[in-house]
């Protein structure tokens, strides 16, 4: 299974790691150079967790950052809600 949030599509990016050698000329060098480029991946931080889907709870692999802004409503969390709704 592939590393995206089902809520808003975040995946897997890909990017470079950069290895430079020498100090930098504000520090009295004279300047940084690059020795080396390196692909990397920057991974998004997936959960699975439970949560309502269609009023019924549903395993969902999904981001930290949907899981903190509220796009995930979790099963505990909707029954405290609705039984403070008819109480």
């Amino acid at each position: 299974m592939a590393r995206v949030c089902e809520i808003c599509s975040k995946r897997t990016r890909t990017g470079m790691s950069i290895a430079r050698r020498g100090l930098a000329k504000r520090d009295g060098g004279v300047g940084l150079k690059t020795t080396g480029h390196n692909k990397r991946k920057f991974l998004p931080n997936l959960q699975r967790i439970r949560a309502i889907v269609d009023g019924k709870a549903k395993r969902l692999t999904v981001c930290t950052r949907c899981i903190k802004s509220g796009r995930v409503i979790k099963p505990l969390y909707a029954a405290a809600a609705a039984s403070r709704a008819a109480g």
